[in-house]
Order: structure tokens, then sequence, then C-alpha cells
């Protein structure tokens, strides 16, 4: 490891909070037969990891980032990718755009966990691709790997803020009878997002597809329906 990348483990490791080093494991699901068994954390809060990686992310090479991406500890890999989406909202060119994003995608066995997944996603290959084919992510959403499943349709947060659902609503559809409540919180969060936008969208969309829907995904995505409509559809009453 370089000095730089040494630099921040250290700088990370000086903020551990042992409390948050017994929870988080917990909280980030890593025991025996979880979704992130085996995972290692420090113990740091995220404003943390987000002011190290500020303090660091103009003067640290790819290689470096590299380097912490693929570092066994939890908080030292979000914090190489918060380093990456600053660099990435920083960069002058389409160009450099590019090679931040193929940078990403290259690293994808890493961005391991819901948290790496939201961080960065939407932010880099969101960006990126929203103007452009989004085959990728169909084929994201179509393989057999529950975090890049997540970045398939967490990528489209970007789009739906830009008033664009086509992408986001047809990934919905792929993933809508995944059998994961990771896969069903975000498919759930998507069509909130799509109803902040546009309800009418978001309408349309459940009416066909609530009743076969996962509970998770439905709660999720109803949460600011009126009462007495969230209830019409928690009750199959629409």
């Amino acid at each position: 490891m370089s000095q730089l990348t040494d630099q921040i483990i250290e700088a990370l490791k000086d903020k551990a909070i042992p409390e948050k080093l017994e929870f988080f494991p917990k909280f980030f699901k890593a025991g025996p037969g979880e979704y992130a068994e085996g995972d290692l954390f420090l113990g740091v809060k995220v404003p943390e990891q987000r002011k190290i990686a500020k303090q660091f992310f103009q003067d640290i090479s790819m290689d470096e980032l590299s380097e912490l991406i693929q570092n066994p500890y939890h908080e030292v890999r979000l914090t190489g990718l918060i380093a990456l989406v600053y660099r990435y909202e920083k960069s002058k060119s389409e160009g450099e755009q590019k090679e931040l994003a193929d940078f990403y995608l290259h690293h994808l066995d890493w961005v391991n966990n819901w948290d790496l997944v939201d961080t960065s996603c939407p932010r880099i290959l969101g960006h990126f691709y929203w103007k452009k084919d989004k085959s990728l992510f169909y084929h994201l959403a179509g393989s057999h790997d529950l975090w890049r499943q997540r970045v398939a349709m967490i990528s489209s947060l970007f789009w739906i803020k830009k008033g664009e659902f086509k992408d986001a609503l047809a990934i919905a559809e792929m993933l809508k009878d995944h059998p994961h409540d990771l896969i069903h919180k975000a498919v759930g969060w998507m069509l909130r997002e799509i109803g902040n936008e546009d309800m009418e969208e978001e309408l349309k969309f459940l009416k066909k597809h609530y009743k076969s829907m996962p509970r998770t995904a439905l709660r999720y995505a109803i949460e600011k329906f009126p009462e007495e409509l969230r209830q019409d559809f928690l009750k199959g009453r629409i």
C-alpha cells in the first residue's frame, strides 16, 4: 500500500468508536449466513468518512483508490467510493467521466453492501449513462448477483430526478418478484421517487402489479400516499 493509502486508513482508525464497531456487523448483516457474511468493520461513522474522503480525493491516484475500494474493511471501501464520487463530480470532461465510470464498473465486486451501492451508483453510473444506452443496467438486473441488481435499480434514481422514468419502471418490473428484501426495498423506494415526480406514473405501475408485489416493496412504494389510498392498496381495494 502507498503512504497516502496508509494515511487514509490511519485517519479512519483514529475516528473509530467502539460502540459502532460492535453495532455495525449486526446492522449490516455480516454474521454467518447473512448477506454480508464476513465483512470487517472499524466502527467509523459516515460523516467522518466523508470528511476524510473530501480531504484526500484530489491527491489520490487511481491505483490508491483501487486499494481502498478493495480493502477488507467496510469503511475503507466506502471512503474510497465516496472519494471516487467526489472525483467524478469534479471531472472536467466526458472522457474523464467515462474513465471513472469504467473504473467503478471494474470494481463492482467490492461494492457489496446496500450503503456502498446507494452512496455511489446514482452519482456515477446514473449520471454518466443518463443520456446513453441503458442496456448495461438491464444486464445487471438480469444477473444473479444481489448487489449488481441493486446497482441496476438504484442507479435509476438519477434519471428519475431528471423526470425520466421509462428505464426505472422497466427495471422495477424485472426485479419486482425478486426473492430478497433488499431488492424489494430498492424497487419500492424507486417507485416512491417516481411518484414524487409524477404520481400518475407510479399509480399506473402499481395498479398493474401491486397485488403480486412483495409486501415490503409495496409498503415502500406507497409510504407517502394519503392514508385512505395507502389502505386501499394494502387491503386490495384498488
